[in-house]
Formats: structure tokens, C-alpha cells, sequence
């Protein structure tokens, strides 16, 4: 399973209605901790398939979600379980903290 790229658009459909957890990374191309970061979830996205969806959003270009969501700093991982918020962790983890959200 690939992440998914997040938007407006899409967003409650690929989130608020998705049946497995969601992970979000809230992320922009210009943070050097995302771009660390970003391997990091997509070993996550492959190694949950089927249990596990993956999505990003860029908040330079999705900056309303960012807002709705209380983002202050990059990367911001969200877990969202039947459309709640039920994990959240900031900057730079180790791909065993952000399983640990779930």
C-alpha cells in the first residue's frame, strides 16, 4: 500500500469515514526533519498494510487541515481511529514511538 496524499478533497473520505486507523503526517518539502522522516513512514505504510492506512498532507499546500488539527510544528503524526484523534507525537521519532500511537 502506497500513503495516501491528503487534502481537502479528499480528506474525509480517505480519513473520517476509513475503517482501519489512520496515521497522518503532517509535512512540508522544505523540513529537513519531514524529509528524515519520510522513509521512516513509508516502511510503516508497507509493513501495516491492511491494518494501517498511511497519508500525508503538506501543510504549505493544505494549510486549513493543518489549522483544524492544531499543527504548530513538522512533522506532527496524528492517529485517527473512527474519525477521533487518538494518538499524536511531534518532530523527529523512532518508527517504534509512532507504532506505539496506534
Amino acid at each position: 500500500m502506497s500513503v495516501v496524499n491528503l487534502n481537502s478533497e479528499n480528506f474525509t473520505n480517505e480519513v473520517l469515514e476509513e475503517n482501519l486507523p489512520v496515521l497522518i503526517d503532517f509535512w512540508a518539502s522544505w523540513c529537513g526533519p519531514c524529509r528524515m522522516m519520510a522513509p521512516v513512514v513509508d516502511e510503516i505504510a508497507s509493513s501495516m498494510e491492511g491494518s494501517l492506512k498511511v497519508g500525508k498532507v503538506n501543510i504549505d499546500e493544505n494549510p486549513e487541515l493543518a489549522e483544524k488539527y492544531g499543527v504548530m510544528s513538522i512533522p506532527t503524526f496524528i492517529v485517527i481511529k473512527n474519525g477521533k484523534e487518538t494518538g499524536r507525537t511531534i518532530g523527529v521519532q523512532a518508527k517504534e514511538e509512532i507504532l506505539k500511537l496506534l
